[in-house]
């Protein structure tokens, strides 16, 4: 679990504070859109808790993967979109404090935008947002990343691993990174209600590969958070989800 001061790496005492008391408003709640409870707020403690310690595995092992995170429309003193605490931000936030990474890459390929990492990270020159989104979808107002790459509804495969494989090696090259969070959110699937994209499943399997071939490639430790998926049949979402876990094994088991 996160402790405070991780927590407040990030985000502010006063959000902390209502979060902590159950004392958030109405309004606030609804742009979240989870009713609020102690029990919800340790689990969010426990998602941002798992990508710190995600992180630290993957300075020893070279990746780690993490079954939740991704909360990526967490603000410094308010949340929305399901996203309560920011845990990439946090996780990267500490890595920097205690000296662990000193250039932290965030490629966010969630279908939506992380208004959130593009919002907490806008002044820090140590940390480059990537993020490859719907260009229509929400959240309707995006904050400016270091890098927005916006895709037209109906992108398929080809477009957008043409698109992925252009950007992702120069931002590699250009900025240098030392620590690499990926935001694997499955919400690209054609299948998916809130999605807009036309992944199929092969094309997600394909952007799995890529992205984590040409990390391991480099030698970058790397933690992996879920992110989204909304498909109708739960299995898709599950399905979809696993391919990254199925990535890896089979590159650690060559």
């Amino acid at each position: 679990m996160a402790s405070v001061n991780e927590i407040l790496t990030t985000h502010t005492a006063d959000y902390w504070h209502a979060l902590d008391n159950l004392t958030l408003s109405p309004k606030d709640c609804r742009k979240i859109g989870l009713p609020m409870s102690k029990e919800l707020i340790d689990r969010e403690r426990l998602v941002v808790g798992a990508t710190i310690e995600c992180a630290k595995f993957a300075l020893n092992d070279g990746i780690s993967l993490s079954t939740s995170g991704g909360t990526h429309h967490a603000f410094a003193d308010s949340g929305e979109g399901f996203c309560i605490l920011n845990d990439i931000c946090v996780a990267s936030n500490v890595l920097l404090k205690e000296g662990l990474a000193k250039r932290i890459l965030i490629l966010d390929l969630d279908v939506h935008q992380g208004n959130g990492n593009a919002s907490l990270m806008a002044n820090n020159a140590n940390v480059f947002v990537m993020s490859m989104h719907g260009e229509k979808n929400y959240p309707y107002h995006k904050p400016r990343s270091n890098l927005d790459i916006n895709l037209p509804d109906g992108t398929g495969d080809d477009d957008y691993l043409s698109l992925l494989k252009y950007h992702l090696p120069k931002v590699l090259d250009d900025f240098n990174p030392d620590f690499v969070f990926y935001q694997a959110g499955v919400d690209v699937l054609a299948d998916d209600r809130l999605g807009r994209i036309n992944l199929t499943m092969n094309g997600l399997y394909e952007r799995e590969r890529y992205v984590i071939e040409t990390l391991f490639n480099r030698r970058l430790p790397t933690v992996v958070t879920m992110g989204g998926g909304y498909a109708p049949d739960i299995d898709v979402i599950v399905q979809g989800h696993s391919v990254v876990f199925g990535v890896v094994k089979a590159l650690f088991l060559k």
